[in-house]
């Protein structure tokens, strides 16, 4: 029994030997945003309790056009370190952009948390030759872009991997360039969002005609798709199966590098999906339509299975990133493929004044991202009342963001966001202003 217990304080010390690491963090985006108006018809039959006042056939139209000054995210951040033991908390007191729908959704969300034992290396990092790591909590799907250099995102990121899933995530680093990843996870829900910064109100209260008949918010339904939304419970009773595996290549410094990861993804959809703060579920009851009507599927549904199969491509060269990826995707039979290219530069300039030894406009960066998403179904608008989810989409978001001082950043960025409609290339474009603040315990060290 000595022996045991020698043995177990021998093994322990080197843990207490080792420095727990806490820090916190503190975020926030300030926005200007002014989105143009549009606004077209669609011929589903809506009764005259669901339309606005005067309105006689139903549309589509602009989330919230005009000009507006907004405060679009606040965060609060935790993280720790122990050894080969990390943790990681996020939390978005303010999350208008992410909030779905815009009115009614919760205020606040458990962006992150998660626990990892093991090392897990960054896209861009010089990785470790046989490591190894396993989370769990909330995270970020592997093959997401999460430094993205423009406060919007491209239509594949929005559609395929904006949002968090829920589960275990683990990988094996086989050697220096050799990578295999899976995870076990919940599964994002199948919602409607608007590709722009605001998702839009669709089934809100203020939009529910049983409740408020001939509705006229101040939020409308946005241009939408289906996309991967934010999910809303634990549940694995469909869950989600993630495979990875990846090639790395570089110098020793991480300076020039090129990484690429082939990701695929299934699942079978639920029957129905609760979305907090709207009466549509997600899943395939937002596919089966309008059954309240009496109405049959107005999609070409087949099956309940959601696949897809992801190529994606990190190349860091000295001051400049290119993103690349492409999706092919499935779900209950109805295809989509989708394609995302960033490419950015940050320029570093000279010290012209500074503040409290930190200089002021230290470096800009510019980007330009292009992205497109291409259905391969299409659907009865008479019966089915969304008839933009079977739209072609192509977007181009192009900007610049500048160092300001230790901690501040200032976006400028203009989204050219444009869908096929009727044989028409239509338009719904967006500028937006950002100004974020970061700040973190070790900035004070």
């Amino acid at each position: 029994m000595r022996i045991i217990v020698l043995l177990s304080i021998s093994l322990a010390m080197p843990l207490l030997a080792q420095d727990l690491r806490f820090r916190f963090g503190l975020e926030s985006d300030m926005n200007y945003r002014d989105s143009d108006e549009a606004k077209f018809g669609i011929p589903f039959p809506f009764p005259e309790e669901f339309l606005p006042p005067g309105e006689t056939s139903g549309s589509l139209e602009t989330v919230q056009a005009g000009s507006y000054y907004e405060m679009s995210r606040f965060t609060l951040v935790g993280h720790m370190e122990y050894g080969q033991w990390s943790g990681h908390a996020k939390v978005d007191v303010i999350d208008l952009y992410d909030r779905n729908p815009t009115s009614s959704d919760r205020q606040w969300d458990m962006d992150e948390i998660w626990i990892r034992y093991g090392t897990e290396s960054e896209p861009g990092d010089v990785p470790e030759a046989r490591s190894f790591f396993v989370k769990l909590g909330k995270f970020g799907k592997f093959e997401r872009q999460d430094d993205r250099h423009l406060v919007s995102y491209g239509l594949a990121s929005t559609v395929f991997n904006r949002l968090e899933d829920a589960g275990m995530e683990g990988g094996f680093q086989i050697t220096k360039n050799i990578y295999v990843k899976g995870s076990y996870t919940v599964g994002n829900p199948l919602f409607l969002r608007d590709a722009n910064a605001l998702a839009g109100d669709n089934g809100s209260p203020a939009r529910n005609p049983f409740i408020n008949p001939f509705p006229d918010p101040p939020y409308k339904s946005g241009f939408v798709f289906f996309y991967d939304a934010e999910i809303e419970d634990l549940r694995f009773s469909e869950a989600e199966l993630g495979l990875a595996g990846g090639f790395w290549y570089g110098d020793d410094y991480g300076r020039r590098s090129v990484n690429v990861l082939v990701s695929y993804f299934e699942r079978d959809l639920r029957d129905t999906v609760d979305m907090r703060g709207s009466f549509y579920g997600g899943d395939m009851d937002l596919l089966l339509g309008v059954e309240e009507l009496g109405l049959p599927p107005g999609l070409p549904l087949e099956g309940k299975s959601k696949e897809e199969l992801t190529i994606t491509s990190w190349v860091y060269f000295d001051s400049g990133t290119l993103f690349l990826q492409s999706i092919d995707s499935e779900v209950a039979g109805l295809g989509r493929t989708a394609l995302e290219g960033e490419l950015s530069w940050t320029f570093k300039l000279p010290l012209w004044l500074a503040f409290q030894k930190s200089q002021i406009l230290p470096s800009v960066t510019p980007a330009i991202r292009y992205s497109k998403l291409e259905p391969d179904f299409v659907g009865n608008a008479g019966v089915y009342p969304t008839p933009s989810v079977w739209w072609e989409w192509k977007k181009l978001d192009y900007g610049v963001s500048a160092r300001l001082y230790r901690g501040w950043r200032l976006f400028i960025e203009y989204s050219d966001n444009q869908f096929l409609r009727l044989g028409k290339w239509e338009h719904a474009d967006e500028f937006l202003t950002t100004l974020r603040w970061r700040w973190n315990s070790e900035q004070e060290k």
